[in-house]
């Protein structure tokens, strides 16, 4: 099962008892989740490994193809993605309280905060042609689009998620004893948060 199903099934909530949390694992989140996101870290690492062999083979071109990246447009998508992230953070915790107010709020802030990841990625697309950023012209261009193209990917999954829990809070089915779900959506935001800081460091930051 790909990671975006597992991601899929494990913001369903059906519905349990309310001690249901208490019978599962302590573990916040599904199971099913967890095993989701270390097949995703599987994933990356073996990019990682594509990316190291390649600077290292190509180290010339890696130094010169870094500064030409829109590292503005890197910044502001870490802004939002870890924003985002503390949002989902807020929205465990009210739900955590039974704040059922606090929790619309903070997970539709969180949802939209989001959305300007799609946004600036639409904006960085149409901005690196103009300045010589196109994959195939080297090595670096090349892992730099299919690194970040694959996060990309991931993430777009994790907001859909974010709508659905969205439209989960907003229904009220979110409770003390009932959290797995929400629970799921912040880790696995938090995941694609880890990957990210590592590709703005590698590609943006040039660690």
């Amino acid at each position: 099962m790909s990671v975006a199903a597992t991601a899929s099934l494990s913001l369903t909530d059906p519905p349990a008892p309310a001690n249901a949390e208490a019978a599962e694992s302590a573990r916040p989140g599904y199971t099913a989740m967890w095993v989701g996101i270390t097949c995703e870290f599987v994933e990356f690492a073996v990019f990682f490994v594509v990316y190291f062999v390649a600077r290292w083979s190509y180290p010339e071109v890696f130094r010169a193809g870094a500064p030409r990246l829109w590292t503005l447009g890197g910044l502001l998508i870490t802004l939002v993605m870890l924003t985002s992230g503390y949002l989902l953070v807020r929205t465990v915790l009210a739900v955590r309280r039974d704040d059922q107010r606090a929790a619309r709020v903070w997970m539709t802030g969180a949802f939209i905060v989001s959305l300007g990841y799609p946004l600036l990625k639409w904006l960085e697309i149409q901005w690196n042609p103009a300045h010589g950023v196109i994959a195939g012209n080297n090595a670096f261009f090349t892992v730099y689009y299919y690194l970040t193209i694959n996060h990309f990917m991931h993430s777009a999954w994790g907001i859909l998620g974010m709508a659905w829990v969205l439209l989960r809070v907003w229904q009220g089915a979110y409770r003390p004893g009932n959290l797995k779900g929400v629970e799921s959506m912040a880790i696995y935001w938090h995941a694609t948060d880890i990957v990210w800081l590592m590709l703005f460091s590698l590609f943006y930051a040039f660690v």
